[in-house]
């Protein structure tokens, strides 16, 4: 006998979604292409409505999971309304995850399937070409160019098609700095709907700018039916090793999600979720706090990069610099990189990793810098980087 899943039983055209594949694969496809709740999301919620002693699912009573989701999706839905006036149903519109990155990877499998075209920048955080690709999508790049970082509308114009699925916009940007200006954000809205495409943003650095106001993609008019939002709590108060992430979005983008999430991780990181929905109720005093401390260390490692002789490019936000080894006499940012630890003891990363081969030569001279660092670690570094301008 023979076992699998009979597409036709399921859609006319005998196509699914990825994220409908999921579902069936598992037995949680209804008929009218849906999808329904695992046995154990079902059993346990009867448990907890009747009372009944709930012998069903595998984790132990001293630890509770549900109670811990509870809290944190009350969190994330309180946050957007608080910064941003987005108002998000708990239950149906938001998905704790395991980090940002399985976000993305739940989000992106889920949407995208063989040969939808998937819109970003470039250079771009390099989880982002791993999961397109994964996803059997195509990896469409729109340049951000140095020092400026800002997208040609025409060249973003071109770039998105019928064939897009998924626009995926990362402001606050990595690995530049940069913040999208309103006026791109509203072209991405208008090509997204024109071309009835999803938009998802990765906004995991939306409280560390400096003086650039974050705008959510999602505030913007026509825009929150078709997002799914992105962010963490990793960034934003120094706990990336907890990988405590969430999903904001209509609740059909959200059930979709879902469908392929539960079955990466089906809850993560209990202990941390109440900390860091803690942390998302601090006051305004402390992100702002949080993000001049950032933007200090910022300035510490400009200075040292520019006493060094190279070019700079001052982020308005994010973890990262990126500076042009050009003027240095490095054409090839990977090979002073290489060198650079026994040059000046300094560890960087050369930005064409974040490129596809055949754009890299355009950003062949860049590397980047984090300065997501202690103030005595980024002051010796200045140091140790001034140095090579004496050498």
């Amino acid at each position: 006998m023979t076992y699998g899943v009979n597409v036709s039983e399921y859609s006319p055209d005998a196509r699914l979604r990825p994220w409908q594949r999921t579902a069936a694969g598992a037995g949680l496809l209804a008929d009218d292409g849906g999808v329904a709740g695992t046995i154990f999301a079902e059993m346990s919620a009867l448990a907890a409505r009747t009372g009944a002693l709930n012998l069903g699912q595998g984790f132990p009573d001293e630890d509770g999971p549900r109670e811990v989701l509870d809290a944190a999706r009350e969190a994330i839905a309180e946050h957007q309304r608080r910064w941003y006036g987005l108002e998000f149903d708990a239950d149906r519109e938001v998905l704790v995850t395991a980090g940002a990155t399985e976000a993305l990877a739940a989000t992106i499998l889920a949407l995208v399937d063989t040969g939808d075209d998937v819109v970003t920048f470039e250079p771009w955080y390099d989880a982002y070409g791993a999961l397109v690709a994964r996803s059997g999508g195509m990896h469409r790049t729109v340049p951000l160019r140095f020092p400026d970082w800002r997208p040609d509308h025409d060249e973003l114009r071109a770039a998105v098609t019928d064939r897009t699925r998924v626009i995926l916009v990362n402001s606050p940007h990595n690995p530049t700095g940069a913040v999208l200006d309103g006026e791109t954000l509203a072209l991405i809205v208008e090509l997204a709907t024109r071309h009835d495409a999803v938009i998802v943003t990765d906004e995991v650095y939306e409280h560390l700018t400096f003086g650039a106001a974050h705008t959510p993609i999602a505030t913007l008019p026509g825009a929150r039916e078709r997002t799914v939002s992105i962010s963490s709590g990793g960034k934003t108060f120094n706990t990336t090793g907890w990988k405590i992430g969430w999903i904001t979005g209509p609740a059909e983008l959200v059930t979709s999600v879902l469908a392929v999430k539960q079955y990466l991780t089906f809850v993560n990181g209990a202990p941390f979720q109440p900390a860091i929905a803690l942390g998302l109720g601090l006051p305004d005093a402390v992100f702002a706090e949080a993000a001049a401390a950032l933007r200090a260390k910022r300035d510490v490692l400009a200075a040292g990069l520019e006493a060094a002789g190279f070019g700079v490019s001052l982020p308005q936000a994010g973890y990262f610099i990126v500076a042009d080894a050009a003027s240095l006499g490095y054409a090839d940012g990977s090979a002073l990189c290489r060198e650079l630890p026994s040059l000046a003891g300094v560890v960087g990363v050369p930005v064409s990793a974040f490129a596809h081969p055949d754009r890299r030569d355009a950003y062949a001279s860049l590397v980047r810098f984090a300065f997501c660092k202690r103030r005595e670690v980024l002051d010796e570094a200045a140091a140790r980087l001034a140095a090579l301008a004496a050498g």
